[in-house]
């Protein structure tokens, strides 16, 4: 039996490594890449950025000025970081209310909520952005709005499992002493559901971040407001010309925020998921 287990734990740490493999070797080669002269990418797109090959920050510098990396940056975080706070306050409030108000309104909303994670973003896609142009959605702040349409569903389903763990005695003893509804919420029920808060925040702040598709939709490329995957898009010209240098230098910078974050963040994201999930 201990053998046995041993064979397995072998097993499971191969395979581990391996898919630690797969997924950062991408990573490298980007990373390889960018230091390279761009028209050596194509040619030798293996080789290590050493003599001829390495162009040390050149495409560092052409692609920041060519993407407008800084006003992509700047304005990949406003959304970024007002959506994720918008979407963990309201769907946090929401997820409270359905679970602490027993009527059939309140599960009929729930089970709306759990629907929407199962919708196809491209079933409704071109809807959506029409209707986001007629409402005058199609800038940072109408970002926000949609962003939190989008992760409402995953967020208001973590954090409904993580209240039914929380006792309803808490909350009566708040109001008890005076608190309010709004009051018992800040007081009481927000700093419990932190661990949850936090995980909901790590994985949309990721999606978020990443995205390339709806803020190319609503926000198009002829506006001042591009995020850093729409920049980065923009490198990719036309008429076939691509200036993979810069591309890649770019998608180095556009990963290194959100890999610190995740890094600095993960520990939480388990916790936070095994809360939700299995409490109630």
């Amino acid at each position: 039996m201990k053998r046995r287990k041993t064979l397995q734990k072998t097993f499971i740490f191969m395979l581990l490594c391996v898919l630690v493999l797969v997924f950062v070797t991408p990573i490298f080669f980007v990373l390889m890449n960018s230091f390279k002269g761009r028209f050596f990418i194509s040619d030798q797109p293996f080789a290590l950025p050493r003599g001829e090959l390495f162009a040390g920050l050149e495409n560092y510098a052409r692609g920041i000025d060519r993407a407008g990396f800084f006003s992509a940056f700047g304005w990949s975080m406003f959304i970024t970081v007002i959506s994720v706070g918008v979407i963990v306050l309201f769907t946090s409030m929401t997820a409270w209310y359905i679970t602490r108000v027993k009527t059939k309104s309140s599960e009929a909303l729930y089970y709306v909520f759990v629907f929407s994670m199962v919708v196809p973003f491209q079933m409704i896609m071109f809807t959506m952005s029409k209707l986001a142009d007629m409402l005058k959605l199609n800038n940072p702040l109408g970002m926000v709005v949609l962003y939190l349409g989008f992760g409402a569903g995953l967020s208001v389903f973590m954090f409904s499992g993580f209240v039914k763990g929380i006792p309803l005695e808490i909350e009566e003893a708040a109001m008890m002493d005076g608190c309010n509804p709004v009051k018992t919420y800040f007081r009481i029920v927000l700093p419990i559901l932190k661990p949850t808060a936090i995980t909901v925040a790590i994985l949309n702040a990721m999606w978020i971040w990443n995205d390339y598709l709806l803020p190319y939709l609503v926000i198009g490329v002829g506006t001042p407001y591009k995020t850093i995957p729409v920049a980065v898009q923009y490198l990719m010209g036309s008429y076939g010309a691509k200036d993979y240098g810069a591309l890649m230098a770019l998608l180095v910078l556009s990963i290194i925020p959100i890999i610190v974050f995740y890094l600095f963040c993960q520990k939480y994201i388990i916790e936070g998921v095994v809360a939700g999930a299995v409490k109630g």
